[in-house]
């Protein structure tokens, strides 16, 4: 069964969070602090990582910006703060989903397995090719003109929706279904941000993001 690293300073937190977990089937390993979770979480190559931000000796934002820069293993991370600053940050760094504590655990498993469920869903095998991109979504990379793009694993999927699905308008509900999933409580701002990020990367290709006012956005092929 699929491993899962939970990573909270708060004894009873991992211990909460490792009962209904294993009541489902999943393997559960825990870390205390920052420093902990990366070790454990390059020897243990988890399939989805339980990250809380508020941790000792490293913090919960470098510990997902350090996790994502060496791969794209699902990251779910838990916040003691509503406010909408970590929330967003925390994505921006590559995290899948958050949860603000006090969580319900049944909440916390329904996550894990939408998060699961998403991901391996991104490792069917396809190569789109629009124009001078392809998007190779079986080895989650993509290319212009040859050469690689540097995206965070949101970047990716963000833009693996707009490939599969070319001159189609995405409003910004759908993309964040598709990308975030259904049960994401963030705002579409998330959305904008990211389309911001991607428009930059795609700057010196065939193919661009439009906005359609009031609607959403469309991937097209430039003239």
């Amino acid at each position: 069964m699929a491993t899962i690293l939970v990573v909270d300073d708060e004894k009873h937190i991992v211990e909460l969070a490792k009962l209904y977990l294993e009541n489902e089937g999943y393997t559960v390993e825990g870390a205390y602090d920052g420093q902990e979770a990366l070790d454990k979480a390059g020897a243990l190559r988890p399939a989805l990582i339980v990250l809380d931000l508020m941790l000792p000796e490293v913090d919960g934002f470098e510990v997902c910006r350090r996790i994502r820069k060496e791969g794209d293993t699902p990251i779910l991370m838990l916040t003691a703060r509503s406010d909408d600053v970590d929330k967003i940050v925390g994505l921006e760094l590559g995290a899948d989903d958050y949860l603000t504590k006090p969580f319900n655990p049944r909440e916390l498993v329904a996550r894990v397995k939408a998060i699961l469920r998403r991901y391996e869903a991104s490792k069917l095998t396809k190569r789109v090719e629009i124009g001078d991109l392809v998007v190779d979504l079986d080895r989650r990379e993509a290319t212009v003109k040859g050469e690689p793009m540097r995206l965070r694993t949101k970047e990716f999927d963000l833009l693996a929706a707009f490939a599969q699905n070319p001159r189609i308008v995405l409003s910004r509900e759908r993309l964040l279904d598709i990308v975030w999933g259904y049960d994401y409580y963030g705002g579409t701002r998330t959305v904008d941000v990211h389309v911001a990020h991607l428009r930059e990367k795609l700057v010196d290709c065939s193919v661009s993001i439009e906005t359609v006012w009031g609607v959403g956005y469309r991937l097209e092929i430039r003239d």
